[in-house]
C-alpha cells in the first residue's frame, strides 16, 4: 500500500487544486495528515514552541483572511488580525472596533503549518493551525488588494518564515 505521502501527491497530482479536507476525506485521514504530507514546497511545520512570537506579529501583517469551519459551516474575517494577551486560559482577541473578536485555546493547538497551495487556481498562503486530533482549529489567509491580488509585503513575510523553518 502506498504511503499518505504517496496518496496525497497522486491525488494533488491528479488534481492541484484540490483541498486538503476533500484529500483527508477521500484517504480518510485527519487533514493535519494530508496538510503535513503536501510536497515540501508547499507545507512547512512552524515550530509550536514559536506560537506566542507568531501571534505577537500577526497585528502587524495587515488585513488577513481567517476562517472557522465549524460542522460543514465556514466563517471568514477578512480584518487585520487583532492584537491578544493570554488570560484564563485563553489567548484573548483584544480588537475594540469591527473585526475578529474571540477567545483562542491555545493549548488545544497542536502543530501549526505554513501552506502555499493554490486556491481556485490563485496563489494562496495561510498559516493552519490543527488540534491534536488533527483538525483543523482555524486558518489564516494572506490577504488580497481590492485587485485580488496578494499582499506583497505578507507575501515576503510569510516566505521568509517558510525559509526559517522549512526542511
Amino acid at each position: 500500500m502506498n504511503t499518505i505521502a504517496e496518496q496525497v501527491a497522486t491525488k494533488i497530482g491528479a488534481n492541484p487544486n484540490q483541498m486538503p479536507a476533500q484529500i483527508a476525506d477521500e484517504l480518510m485521514v485527519s487533514e493535519f495528515d494530508v496538510v503535513v504530507n503536501l510536497p515540501a514546497s508547499m507545507a512547512t511545520l512552524f515550530p509550536r514552541a514559536e506560537l506566542d512570537s507568531l501571534m505577537a506579529e500577526l497585528p502587524e501583517w495587515g488585513p488577513v483572511t481567517t476562517i472557522v469551519s465549524v460542522a460543514g459551516s465556514i466563517f471568514e474575517v477578512k480584518a487585520p488580525f487583532p492584537r491578544g494577551k493570554v488570560g484564563h486560559g485563553y489567548y484573548n482577541l483584544i480588537n475594540k472596533g469591527e473585526g475578529l473578536h474571540g477567545h483562542l485555546k491555545m493549548d488545544n493547538v497542536a502543530n501549526v503549518m505554513l501552506v502555499s497551495k493554490p486556491f481556485m487556481g490563485a496563489e494562496s498562503h495561510s498559516i493552519q493551525f490543527f488540534d491534536e486530533a488533527g483538525a483543523i482549529v482555524f486558518k489564516i489567509y494572506l490577504g488580497r488588494d481590492r485587485k485580488r491580488v496578494l499582499i506583497p509585503e505578507q507575501v515576503l513575510r510569510f516566505q521568509q518564515l517558510h525559509q526559517a523553518y522549512g526542511a
